[in-house]
């Protein structure tokens, strides 16, 4: 499969600390990839340089063949490039569907919190965005009432409506309940895959990651640890002993907050 997303010795630093000290990655069309590793490694920095919130010191950005580096996060949202975060930006006084209106507005470049809502043709689009998630049912339900799971789906629903063709994930599990998460990350593959989106994810739970992703990456110290298939990741005795966990039972993963 052709390359579209490409990192090509990424350098940041905060300080005296280096979140990305020569990164180096090639994110194929079409794939899952997941990004592991444990607290402050750089995974969240690399996904805010890719999505332009943060510029990188050193280093290029391609994107379809593009140099995108540096560029502002609302173009490179045009260029095909969406992201959710840890914490989904939902407008919480709105219904579902309102929510989802608004960001095919916002990609249609109107901005108005107001407008969007009295345009028939994207509150049909919003709804069958909504069907694809299955969260229909629930369209006219406030975002400020919903369960952190199905709040998840609904922040990523709206990435989503701007048609992206890569979309850049930030712990799209954290904070859902362990009884919902195959749940929601199986919706989310069934979209994004139905739809050929290119989808990079930073994830904790080891279970998801062996599940859903094709590759994965290991963070350490800004830099990538290692690299492969997850059988040949989560096999290795370093990863296991310093992202897994030694005597946890099982591989549930690296639990908890991340400030990665």
């Amino acid at each position: 499969m052709s390359t579209l997303l490409e990192a090509r010795g990424l350098r940041l630093a905060f300080g005296g600390v280096k979140a990305a000290d020569g990164i180096d990655l090639s994110v194929a069309k079409g794939e899952f990839l997941a990004i592991i590793g444990p607290n402050g490694a750089g995974k969240t920095t690399f996904i805010n340089m890719t999505t332009g919130y943060l510029r990188p010191q050193g280093g290029q950005i391609l994107y379809d063949g593009a140099d995108i580096t540096g560029r502002r996060p609302r173009e490179i949202v045009r260029r095909g490039i969406a992201r959710s975060f840890q914490l989904p930006q939902l407008f919480s006084e709105h219904t579902v569907e309102e929510n989802a209106a608004l960001a095919i507005a916002a990609r249609d470049g109107i901005w108005s919190p107001l407008r969007p809502l009295l345009r028939p043709a994207w509150r049909e689009e919003a709804r069958e965005l909504l069907d694809r998630f299955g969260l229909l049912p629930i369209a006219d339900r406030r975002a400020d009432a919903l369960n952190e799971g199905t709040r998840k789906l609904a922040d990523i629903a709206m990435a989503v409506a701007l048609r992206p063709r890569v979309l850049l994930m930030d712990e799209p599990t954290s904070g859902v309940a362990a009884s919902e998460k195959m749940a929601v990350v199986e919706t989310l593959a069934r979209v994004l895959r139905g739809a050929g989106v290119t989808a990079v994810f930073v994830e904790h739970d080891m279970d998801v990651v062996e599940r859903f992703a094709d590759r994965v990456a290991v963070w350490a110290q800004g830099r990538i640890a290692a690299l492969g298939s997850p059988a040949q990741v989560l096999a290795d005795p370093e990863v296991q002993r310093n992202v897994i966990g030694i005597g946890r039972p099982g591989r549930a993963g690296v639990e908890g907050p991340a400030h990665a």
